[in-house]
């Protein structure tokens, strides 16, 4: 199942990374509605975790991409209020929100030790793919200075996900 569930990682790695990668340029709300559904995909990931996990780093894990996401993502609710700006759906955060779903569903099958693996692994894909959009794509192609700024912040915070993820991930082989 293992095995399995690394290609099923993959792939879901891959579909984050290309959501990012689409073709054309984006607009601010455009690249703000994909910062924001990036974060609640990963807060439902995280609340999904905290229902079905009893791994204590795991769920304190979880907890911490609860707070830190919402936190961030009110920011940039906050930063788009003054700004007089509406997060425009486009492609990508479609595509981003229908492969977090089905990993969820995927995820949902998985109990126990299984299931804490696969979603620290899906963490860990999921943060480098995101990181890596914010700095080659969201944050070169965000035209407001304070948009750049709070994904800039938005991406050290992330960064620090990956790691954390990654040691966790160590811990649980």
């Amino acid at each position: 199942m293992i095995t399995r569930r690394s290609a099923g990682i993959l792939a879901f790695s891959i579909w984050v990374s290309a959501a990012f990668a689409q073709s054309g340029k984006l607009n601010d709300p455009q690249i703000a509605h994909i910062a924001y559904t990036a974060g609640v995909v990963d807060v439902a990931a995280a609340r999904q975790a905290l229902s079905q996990s009893t791994n204590t780093d795991v769920r304190a894990f979880a907890e911490n991409m609860v707070r830190d996401h919402e936190i961030v993502n009110k920011l940039a609710l906050d930063l788009l209020q003054k700004l007089k700006v509406t997060p425009e759906d486009n492609d990508r955060s479609r595509s981003l929100s229908k492969s977090a779903a089905g990993e969820l569903i995927e995820l949902g099958k998985l109990k126990g030790a299984e299931f804490d693996k696969a979603y620290v692994s899906n963490e860990v894909a999921y943060h480098k793919a995101v990181d890596d959009a914010l700095e080659s794509t969201l944050i070169p192609g965000a035209t407001n200075p304070e948009l750049k700024s709070l994904l800039q912040t938005g991406l050290r915070i992330f960064q620090g996900h990956a790691q954390h993820a990654e040691h966790l991930a160590a811990s649980l082989k």
